[in-house]
């Protein structure tokens, strides 16, 4: 097939950092060319893959030039797959809602992974204006905010098999991994890891738009011994990091779509102790790859029985459940399935 890969442009192709959703994507299509399939992506220059490269914007957005306009970054990458929507047997977008207009109207198949969160106002219109496209969640729980839209699959990420190496060894501290913003649950992360009379290591970016929270809330209480601040980890830094962990802290208060950083720590053997949450009880099995609790005095008990886990099972289970390879297996299925729906003519 000639598949054609639409990627957000604020981070490249892997990322150099923090970036979840490009991250899958980096993935999802080395996969599909390994399949052997003829693979494009749309993304920012600097990005890299085993595809062909369309490079839309020469660098991705955040960490391009300062005061670029994002917008006209968008403008670009809807201009490119408008003109080029024709070469392809089907087109993937990654950029929710943006390309809609025109690939609905592009007379080729597509579909749209939604990555992020759908609870918000608004979006109930763009599905009632676009009831026929076609749908990809990443839980099923991220989907129940809008059950109207045309929803084909859940289809829950995967990463490649060899990417982690896994430890075995119990683990000397407790990590946490992600945005410092409230809704991730940092503040009950450091409180957990006090009771628990374990050492916190945080692995993180600051948002700029959250910079008042971490001067306020945060950095008080980050010590450098019991409470440290380790900044963003990149591939090579991240498996050590959460290999060298009990376990994975993940006390969120929002409706996770997936959660990526669960499945990395499994792939490290490290159980992950998480709040129930929006798409967690999809992703944790309770008792085996970790522990999904109510609430901080729980996640403390659960630091506690950490003993009862099998390391080496949490890294059986991501084996079976959230490999790359799974991943683009499922999509390959569902490109197939739309392809066939077109007319033979038009095939």
């Amino acid at each position: 097939m000639r598949i054609a890969q639409l990627a957000p442009l604020a981070e490249s192709v892997p990322p150099r950092l923090y970036g979840g959703t490009e991250r899958v994507i980096a993935w999802l299509v080395d996969e599909l060319v390994e399949l052997g399939h003829d693979v494009t992506l749309f993304a920012s220059g600097d990005s890299r893959t085993k595809a062909k490269l369309y490079p839309v914007w020469p660098r991705a957005l955040r960490l391009g030039r300062r005061g670029v306009d994002p917008n006209a970054a968008c403008a670009m990458l809807v201009e490119a797959i408008a003109e080029h929507a024709a070469g392809f047997d089907l087109i993937h977008s990654h950029v929710d809602w943006l390309p809609l207009p025109v690939l609905s109207r592009a007379d080729v198949p597509y579909l749209t992974t939604m990555h992020g969160r759908l609870d918000l106002p608004g979006l109930p219109d763009v599905i009632g204006a676009f009831p026929k496209a076609p749908f990809v969640s990443i839980s099923d729980n991220q989907r129940r905010p809008l059950p109207e839209a045309n929803w084909i699959a859940t289809i829950q990420h995967g990463l490649p098999k060899g990417l982690f190496r896994p430890s075995y060894e119990p683990g000397s501290y407790l990590a946490f991994l992600g945005r410092l913003t409230v809704d991730k649950g940092p503040e009950d992360a450091m409180r957990i890891a006090r009771a628990a009379r374990m050492p916190l290591r945080i692995a993180a970016k600051i948002p700029r738009a959250e910079t008042a929270y971490f001067k306020k809330k945060l950095e008080p209480n980050i010590d450098g011994e019991k409470i440290e601040l380790v900044g963003e980890v990149d591939e090579a830094r991240k498996q050590p990091f959460l290999a060298g962990a009990a376990a994975l802290l993940f006390p969120i208060d929002w409706p996770e779509p997936f959660g990526l950083v669960m499945i990395e720590a499994m792939a490290c053997g490290t159980p992950v102790i998480a709040y129930r949450s929006g798409s967690v009880p999809e992703v944790v099995e309770d008792g085996v790859t970790g522990f999904i609790v109510e609430n901080a005095a729980e996640a403390i008990e659960a630091v506690n029985d950490l003993r009862r886990l099998d390391r080496r099972a949490v890294r059986a289970r991501f084996e079976e459940r959230f490999v790359a390879s799974r991943m683009a297996r499922e999509y390959e299925s569902r490109y197939r399935e739309l392809i066939a729906r077109v007319t033979p003519s038009r095939r």
